[in-house]
């Protein structure tokens, strides 16, 4: 596969769409092969993984998968050796034969060592405005050189960014840069924060915390995209790393999040309690699925607890929903939904609420909760005017939460 330099990438603005290579001949050469037969050599972006433990003995399907979290793919025991490594980087836990994979499609077991196969081979770049994260109170008006690797640990039907979050890496187009390049790269863009983003960082961990530590030692900061996903432990390592996360609370309904997301709900609302203690910046975004999850008492419950377990100032963003991958019958929300939805957070005290998605509605903007001017006026993803005196209302002087420099 040709490597393209950082230089040819960086050359147009936008360095690598999300575009996917033709599956049959990558395929081919990366197949899993069967346990018992000889596997493909380990690729240069294979490194052993962190937060798994080794399994002995003979293991049931049940002990991985409940009715909760259901098998979602094939690589995972399909052949039941007995040499099993279950993950704990998040809630899912997968219990993974040799030679499989887990249900993220990128942590595979090979002779009892579980490896990450995300390390240095990002397929999706690009240098974006902060506020396309979104990221509405942290560095307004500056870009974030974002990548992303193949994977997820979720499975939502709604995903914009499927071809590449619902695949293995050997089934895209990557290239190889390392945590010493992206840094460089992201220099070189004079973009002042990295970001982690467009699939789920989550699953390329080990790459993520790397590339995070250099940035740190060399002034940049680091920010996070994620559906928060992922056990407490590793993500206390993560939040002592990077500056910001935003987080898709994708609902506050149980059988959403597993009819829809192939996930559970617990561990998100855990993750969010831990990274508002942490002290590093915090925004959560709620995508709104017509019929799916915008019943009005949803909505306020959500705000409810956002208000009460993290606080009013932490900015919530409620986002309109375009017809994606698998709901494709699903009509765009309305734009009344999400004005109610936001009027009922601010009833229930949030101090900074966001609609997403529909540009040029004054809901993009960011309003004093005490003088009720607008202190940022966006248009899109472009910041037009800020009247911010060193993260204060230039009109009553009431502190703005976020980080502004």
């Amino acid at each position: 596969m040709a490597r393209l330099t950082r230089r040819e990438f960086l050359k147009g603005g936008v360095l690598l769409g999300l575009g996917v290579l033709g599956a049959a001949t990558i395929w081919k050469n990366w197949r899993l092969a069967a346990v018992g037969k000889e596997t493909a050599p380990l690729p240069f972006y294979a490194r052993p993984a962190r937060f798994f433990v080794p399994v002995s003995g003979h293991a049931r399907c049940g002990d991985c998968h409940t009715a909760a979290v259901p098998a979602h793919t094939a690589y995972c025991h399909t052949e039941h050796s007995h040499v099993y490594v279950k993950c704990r980087l998040c809630p899912k836990g997968c219990l993974i034969s040799d030679g499989r994979r887990g249900d993220c499609r990128v942590r595979e077991n090979r002779g009892g060592i579980l490896y990450t196969m995300t390390y240095g081979n990002p397929c999706a770049l690009g240098v974006d405005p902060i506020e396309k994260k979104p990221f509405y109170h942290f560095l307004p008006g500056t870009t974030a050189f974002s990548l992303s690797t193949a994977g997820c640990n979720l499975h939502c039907l709604y995903c914009q960014n499927w071809q590449i979050s619902q695949t293995t890496p050997e089934r895209t187009q990557f290239i190889q840069l390392f945590p010493d390049a992206v840094v460089a790269a992201a220099e070189e863009a004079g973009s002042p924060s990295i970001a982690f983003t467009y699939a789920e960082p989550t699953v390329f961990f080990e790459y993520m915390v790397d590339t995070a530590r250099l940035a740190r030692a060399r002034g940049l900061r680091s920010v996070v995209i994620s559906a928060g996903y992922i056990n407490p432990e590793p993500l206390q390592e993560l939040c002592a790393l990077v500056d910001a996360i935003k987080i898709d609370l994708k609902g506050i309904n149980e059988a959403f999040y597993r009819e829809v997301c192939f996930a559970t709900l617990p561990p998100v609302l855990d993750a969010i309690r831990m990274i508002a203690r942490s002290g590093i910046h915090l925004e959560i975004v709620n995508l709104v699925v017509p019929g799916r999850n915008d019943a009005p008492e949803d909505m306020r419950q959500l705000a409810r607890w956002v208000l009460e377990e993290v606080g009013p100032d932490v900015p919530l963003h409620f986002t309109r929903f375009y017809p994606q991958y698998r709901l494709l019958d699903v009509p765009p929300t309305p734009v009344e939904t999400l004005e109610q939805a936001r009027q009922a957070a601010l009833e229930e005290g949030l101090h900074y609420v966001y609609i997403g998605n529909v540009p040029g509605h004054p809901g993009n903007h960011t309003y004093c909760p005490k003088c009720g001017q607008a202190v940022i006026r966006r248009s899109g993803f472009s910041v037009l005017e800020m009247a911010l005196q060193e993260g204060r209302c230039a009109f009553c002087g009431t502190p703005i939460p976020g980080v502004w420099q």
